[in-house]
């Protein structure tokens, strides 16, 4: 049905990139006959990224990306797919064990309403997988990696976790049980390139778009700290499911991106693993084994005596005149780390390209040194031992971090 369709093509690299594929280009038989949307999209990532920055200074005078945040940005996406040098992605793998054992019913592969209902589907269960990964404390451990940046631009879209995967893939199994792992395979690509262009201050309004659509507007919000913001617009493609469910908020006074406390680090382990230290260290702050239970499996901000999913008591006031961590470094320095970062970023492509040809200890060294020159970079590029340190015990609720004192606070609590 998609045989004679050039995959490859600018126009189809575009379209899919805006969920507007048609299904007699995008239905196939075999998961085999899926193509890679999201590894050929690599170009038009590139492509939108640039566009943006010279749009971004032609309208503001400014650059709307940092050299530090957006290289963190992009670090963070090429650490989230290192495991999939390593294994097939766990939302495809669990979702053919659970079509091949357990279906119930198999709905034609080349039928456009299989499409449509997928289509559909995945957008629904998206809302949930996002819905949860903020009010459940351990997946939002691995969820806050996105919204970490304190910027909003398309490599923020790219700032995405290593571990989500791994627990991302129980929300979609209700479809296994009709839909043909085939066209579950195009959707979930589709789903998240959507997700890419929607990053960006540069688009205001598209009208009535926004009654129906995630659009740039709705999601800033999402990625917004303001009190207004926070826990709002899940949706992915469509913004239909907050309407209903709702978590919908207008973007209405100046939005202040990133996480509730910023975490002030380009360092990438710390950005992608940190909270589940402070998890840990909260959890230890309390002596019953149902708070400790509860640390994980409630909300971020939940301590005991509070709502399941916490309060927004102790969050900073956000006024609007707020500085994005930004460390003055020298432009040699600036050089070199570009430099530096575009050849881990080759040696990086090469990997993916040619890792069926390579030995697995061949890969896990080339993967151990792309992580840690990105490491190395992100120490470059924050400048200053003192703040590695100061980082250690902050205090936050949303963010990851905690010291003595809310340990200290944990056991009162309980007594």
């Amino acid at each position: 049905m998609a045989a004679a369709v050039e995959l490859g093509s600018v126009s189809t690299g575009l379209r899919v990139m805006f969920a507007m594929l048609t299904p007699n280009e995008s239905s196939f038989e075999k998961v085999e006959d899926v193509p890679k949307y999201v590894h050929e999209a690599t170009p038009f990532f590139v492509g939108l990224i640039m566009l943006e920055l010279v749009v971004g200074v032609l309208k503001t005078g400014a650059s709307v990306v940092t050299i530090s945040d957006g290289l963190t940005s992009i670090s963070a996406g090429m650490t989230s797919r290192l495991p999939l040098l390593f294994m097939r992605g766990c939302e495809l793998s669990a979702y053919m064990y659970v079509w091949d054992r357990y279906r119930l019913l198999e709905l034609p592969w080349d039928s456009a309403w299989t499409w449509w209902f997928t289509f559909l589907g995945v957008d629904f269960c998206f809302y949930w997988v996002h819905r949860s990964a903020h009010e459940v404390a351990i997946l939002w451990a691995a969820h806050q990696v996105h919204h970490s940046s304190e910027y909003y631009n398309l490599t923020t879209a790219l700032r995405q976790s290593l571990t989500q995967q791994f627990t991302s893939w129980i929300f979609y199994l209700p479809l296994a049980l009709v839909v043909p792992p085939s066209i579950f395979a195009v959707h979930i690509q589709i789903n998240l390139l959507y997700q890419f262009w929607i990053h960006t201050e540069l688009i205001r309004d598209l009208g009535p778009l926004e009654w129906v659509f995630n659009t740039p507007k709705h999601h800033r919000v999402h990625h917004g700290r303001n009190l207004y913001c926070i826990d709002k617009n899940y949706g992915g493609i469509l913004i239909i499911w907050d309407r209903l469910f709702g978590t919908f908020a207008l973007e209405t006074d100046k939005v202040v991106y990133g996480l509730v406390f910023p975490i002030k680090t380009f360092e990438i382990l710390y950005v992608q693993l940190h909270y589940y230290s402070y998890l840990w260290r909260k959890s230890n702050g309390y002596k019953k084994l149902v708070n400790k239970l509860s640390t994980f499996m409630n909300g971020p901000s939940w301590k005991p005596g509070k709502p399941r999913l916490g309060d927004h008591a102790n969050n900073p006031k956000v006024t609007g005149e707020e500085v994005p961590h930004d460390p003055s470094w020298s432009l040699p320095l600036q050089v070199y780390v570009v430099i530096h970062f575009l050849l881990v970023l080759l040696t990086y492509h090469d990997l993916f390209e040619n890792k069926m040809m390579l030995s697995q200890l061949t890969i896990l060294g080339m993967a151990g040194y792309v992580l840690l020159t990105l490491t190395a970079l992100g120490y470059i590029m924050d400048q200053s031992g003192s703040q590695a340190v100061g980082r250690k015990s902050p205090r936050g609720s949303r963010d990851g971090s905690a010291g003595s004192q809310d340990s200290k606070q944990g056991r009162e609590e309980e007594k």
